[in-house]
């Protein structure tokens, strides 16, 4: 990125402040993504967790696998799953709140004994389900927000740091030539000057 710059004060000036400026950001950029870096890590573990548990659970439920045919899959419907937003690292990112279930009123003297049970264990297995896919999607939306804070952190420490740095330092340069030059050309004025006087008076 070429940084436009004019060989004057007022250009020396503006580049000063906008090199400020970013160096006074990057530790806050730096920072936030370590922050986030650290955040899609424990989403992502929080996610593979509740993972780790459904499977658990869904074995530890294998023994009933037969029974289930014997289930009414409409006894128990998911009516809403709320979510709220939660601030990580000043990123905005979903959390379950609760999941709404809508229980059909069932017979318990026909139907069969575990039927109760089965509902739990829908509920539980549904939000295992639920959680972990909130947790993946958490962990994406932080992670998006830790590549381009990554990509600003670059742009700064790697672009724009550096060349506002090498164009103040170009202009000083020209600066300092142009005031040797202006010394020097007075110099020359000044000595041709008491040349010229000091011929008329020997004239």
């Amino acid at each position: 990125m070429a940084i436009k710059f004019q060989y004057n004060k007022t250009s020396l000036n503006n580049l000063g402040k906008q090199l400020k400026m970013r160096q006074k950001a990057l530790p806050t950029l730096q920072n936030k993504e370590s922050a986030l870096r650290l955040e899609v890590r424990k989403a992502k573990t929080k996610a593979d967790s509740l993972l780790s548990d459904l499977d658990a659970s869904l074995k530890k439920y294998d023994y009933l696998a037969a029974l289930w045919n014997e289930f009414d899959p409409g006894l128990i419907t998911i009516v809403d799953i709320d979510l709220t937003t939660v601030k990580v690292a000043g990123v905005k990112t979903p959390e379950l709140s609760n999941i709404q279930y809508e229980i059909h009123p069932f017979n318990a003297f026909v139907k069969p004994a575990w039927y109760a049970d089965g509902v739990a264990i829908l509920k539980e297995l549904s939000r295992l389900g639920i959680e972990s896919e909130v947790y993946v999607e958490k962990a994406r939306i932080l992670d998006y927000h830790r590549k381009k804070t990554t990509q600003k952190v670059n742009l700064y420490e790697k672009v724009q740091i550096p060349g506002y740095q090498e164009a103040i330092r170009k202009i000083k340069r020209y600066m300092e030539d142009e005031e040797n030059l202006s010394k020097a050309s007075s110099k020359i004025v000044k000595t041709r000057h008491a040349e010229e006087e000091e011929l008329e008076e020997q004239a």
